[in-house]
């Protein structure tokens, strides 16, 4: 006969589990709180990019009137690089290779790039958790950490600012729990105003060329006569598009797979294509690619996410 636990055994794996489910739910607040600071607030800050094996300091001077948004980012190392945002639009400067870069997408901002957003589907992917407060540029913050149920995703930490919620640091974690990925601010200000001057890029453009990144679709083109048979638990096909790339005259497919925090792009060349591509694996800091070759085609998979990720993904692509 089977002996029942007794009943303090019970009471303790109760309240764990009653801890476990409010930490999960306040860290869901933070992460909420997170993403509205950053859009919301003004600021004007220092940060530390570290990625790839590479260090960059910039500086972020944000400003929202009214729900309009402006910002700009300006590289303070090498060559000095900007980013300018007005609402939506907006423009990356490349003084090295006299080059205006027109974008429609935040995420070229490298502060959104490497921070997660939160939506309810992730909780079946990911676990959230509060950890302790720490101190980061001399301000409070509270430690908040998304880690993956599986191995094919990376996890994050995250330090936001107690007062506003503001990601003061945040890491991304890697395979075997290395940082693959880390921003560190070492100075911010939350002003009541930003005046327009301070928005404003500070690069004469004048003979630069002017290029306009393709449109990525929100729904999925018709036209791709690619699926993958087998993806990881949780990612599905968010977009698709059929555009030149840079340094081809060939047009190339693109899909895009996501679990709504983790994202995994699908390059597949046009067969009269000369560019090569080495099978098999290739890294840089946090993103990896695999390649391989499928009916004739190139398929190239890469994303900020495990290998076997990538792998699975790309050997799992069938031509329809």
């Amino acid at each position: 006969m089977r002996r029942s636990a007794p009943p303090y055994l019970v009471g303790l794996s109760l309240l764990c589990m009653m801890m476990t489910a409010a930490q999960g739910q306040d860290a869901r607040v933070w992460l909420d709180r997170m993403n509205a600071a950053l859009e919301q607030l003004n600021y004007d800050g220092t940060f530390v990019h570290v990625h790839g094996g590479n260090t960059e300091t910039l500086r972020i001077i944000h400003r929202n009137v009214d729900g309009v948004v402006a910002e700009r980012i300006v590289s303070l190392d090498g060559v000095g690089r900007e980013i300018i945002r007005e609402a939506d639009n907006i423009r990356c400067i490349l003084p090295d290779r006299k080059v205006v870069l027109l974008e429609e997408r935040r995420e070229i901002n490298p502060l959104v790039s490497a921070l997660p957003s939160y939506s309810q589907k992730l909780e079946a992917h990911y676990r959230f958790k509060i950890y302790s407060t720490d101190r980061v540029a001399n301000r409070q913050t509270q430690v908040v950490g998304i880690m993956p149920r599986d191995e094919y995703r990376y996890g994050y930490v995250l330090w936001l600012d107690w007062e506003t919620a503001m990601p003061l640091k945040s890491r991304l974690w890697g395979e075997n729990k290395e940082i693959v990925e880390e921003i560190h601010f070492t100075s911010i200000e939350f002003p009541d105003s930003i005046p327009d001057a301070a928005l404003q890029a500070t690069i004469v453009t004048d003979g630069f060329a002017l290029f306009s990144s393709p449109k990525v679709s929100d729904e999925i083109a018709n036209g791709i006569p690619w699926r993958v048979a087998q993806l990881p638990d949780g990612f599905h096909l968010t977009a698709t598009t059929h555009n030149p790339m840079a340094g081809s005259k060939y047009p190339v497919e693109h899909m895009v797979f996501s679990d709504g925090l983790a994202t995994v792009s699908v390059f597949i060349e046009d067969p009269k294509t000369e560019a090569e591509v080495t099978e098999g694996y290739s890294s840089v800091g946090s993103t990896n690619a695999f390649s391989l070759t499928v009916d004739g085609r190139k398929v190239t998979a890469v994303g900020e996410v495990p290998r076997r990720t990538v792998e699975s993904i790309a050997t799992s692509l069938q031509s329809e």
